[in-house]
């Protein structure tokens, strides 16, 4: 696997495991550590997306 595929698929499971804690708690996690729409929070989640979008890739690859 290659190292930015393994990065993205990182990102895709802090980003699932973050939307499960707002279904579940009401709770955002990575409001909690940066601040709510801190500028590093917006860039976690903007490479949380771009990783998302990356996994369709992954969908696809036929290693």
């Amino acid at each position: 696997m290659k190292v930015i595929d393994t990065i993205a698929l990182i990102l895709i499971i802090i980003g699932a495991i973050n939307w499960g804690l707002i279904g579940f708690f009401n709770f955002n996690l990575v409001s909690a550590i940066f601040g709510e729409m801190s500028i590093v929070s917006r860039v976690i989640y903007a490479l949380v997306g771009v990783s998302g979008l990356w996994g369709i890739k992954l969908l696809f690859d036929r290693d």
